[in-house]
């Protein structure tokens, strides 16, 4: 009898498992934080309002909260109680009172916050502070929680209508006294703030968004086209041999090693209309009207950016390009020359086609560089004037951390994802066909 054979893997499984560790690495470094961000964007997650800071599915208590503002309704009430005695109102602030009470002492014998709330308790009462998130927030009950916070807001509202109708001082300073109060304790109660895709159709008909995006799009292909065709040429002219050109190679690499927000404080600087050296000769030159619509206007500065851009990465093209240059065989210019094929009909027939494949590398490079440019733009005109600059990356910045909404911003950050994965989808596909179809270099 033959032996039996051990399992064995097939090529394609053989090839799928050596890329698994790789596949892993991306899922870990790239797609969970994706994934996190369009978590974060079905919530009305906001760290600036304490009723929205965390991202939750159900009602939740902020013990520590509730406790420190329980103590000051309970003496703000009593004292509204005695302002209002003989009046209409008494019988409405002591109705709430006693449902303010039975809601509380059911709270506090809930089985899941007992104990917790006795611990907190104590510790807000020795002025320590509740660090522990696990202590600090429990879960309530939906009808409990809703029926509260209706009893809340409804006194709120009661009681601010009997503000203007009151003409007592003392009456009315106890009035404000406690509605304040009955509105810190109804923020302690923290409700969920799930929203589903809402943010996503907010954003998609805001016209800002819409803004910021062609900004960036024009930003994107502007800038790169004219990258693409300098640093080309720059390519071309160190890629030939002459006296001098280690150091003219290191020369122009220099913009490229300067940081971007370096970068951009300098052009700021050249840019300013009323010591700018660029912004002068500008006019001088008749390019501009004036020194200052560099900075001071929409066209001027989408310009500005650009014109830095292109100063600041076209060294990188270049070098991307100039690695491109040196693959390509000189046998192949000899032959062409042979044939009688001028310097012009040698760069389009030879030097272009054999050059396709890393075009497209710096192409795709560059493109989702310039797409997701950030710092250049934040730096030099912050978005403006009146964001005719603003690009998507700065708009999400905006949203998430300077307005401190995680919600929305994390909506525009998964926007950013879903545009730059596109494009390079486009490029792979178009670098993939090039590479594995067998058409480099054929005419």
């Amino acid at each position: 009898m033959g032996k039996k054979k051990g399992f064995q893997l097939s090529e394609s499984q053989l090839g799928y498992l050596m890329v698994l560790p790789a596949l892993v690495l991306i899922a870990a470094v790239t797609l969970w934080p994706v994934a996190q961000s369009f978590w974060n964007s079905m919530f009305d997650y906001r760290l600036n309002d304490p009723t929205r800071n965390q991202t939750t599915l159900s009602y939740q208590i902020d013990l520590e909260t509730y406790a420190n503002n329980y103590f000051y309704i309970d003496r703000d009430l009593s004292s509204l109680e005695d302002e209002a005695e003989g009046t209409d109102l008494q019988p409405i602030v002591m109705q709430v009172r006693q449902d303010i009470d039975t809601y509380h002492e059911e709270l506090t014998t809930l089985p899941e916050v007992q104990e917790q709330y006795e611990i907190v308790d104590e510790m807000v009462m020795n002025f320590e502070p509740v660090n522990d998130r696990d202590l600090r927030y429990s879960h309530l009950d939906n009808d409990f929680a809703e029926g509260y916070i209706d009893l809340l807001e409804d006194a709120q509202d009661t009681f601010t209508d009997s503000i203007a109708e009151i003409g007592d001082g003392d009456l009315e300073s106890s009035l404000s006294q406690a509605t304040a109060t009955l509105a810190s304790v109804d923020r302690s109660l923290i409700r969920p703030n799930f929203i589903g895709l809402t943010n996503y159709g907010k954003y998609l008909t805001d016209a800002r968004m819409w803004s910021a995006m062609w900004n960036t799009v024009f930003f994107t292909v502007v800038s790169v086209f004219f990258e693409l065709t300098i640093g080309l040429a720059v390519a071309l002219v160190i890629n030939r041999a002459f006296i001098g050109r280690g150091a003219v190679r290191a020369a122009v690499l220099i913009p490229w090693a300067i940081p971007t927000a370096v970068s951009a404080m300098m052009w700021n600087y050249l840019y300013d209309g009323q010591s700018g050296v660029v912004a002068h000769y500008f006019e001088q030159l008749g390019l501009i009207s004036d020194a200052s619509v560099l900075l001071s206007t929409g066209s001027g500065a989408m310009f500005s950016i650009i014109l830095a851009d292109v100063w600041k990465t076209m060294p990188y093209m270049a070098l991307l390009l100039l690695a491109g240059l040196q693959t390509i065989p000189e046998s192949l210019y000899e032959a062409a020359e042979v044939d009688g094929a001028n310097k012009m009909q040698q760069f389009i027939n030879v030097t272009l086609p054999m050059l396709k494949s890393a075009i497209l590398v710096a192409l795709l490079f560059r493109t989702l560089d310039a797409f997701r440019v950030f710092d250049l733009i934040y730096v030099l005109t912050g978005g403006g004037p009146a964001n005719s600059t603003e690009s998507i990356s700065v708009y999400a910045y905006q949203v998430l951390f300077a307005q401190s909404n995680f919600g929305e911003g994390s909506v525009l950050s998964v926007i950013v994802f879903l545009a730059v994965a596109l494009i390079s989808i486009v490029f792979i596909k178009l670098i993939g066909s090039d590479l594995f179809d067998g058409k480099t270099g054929k005419n």
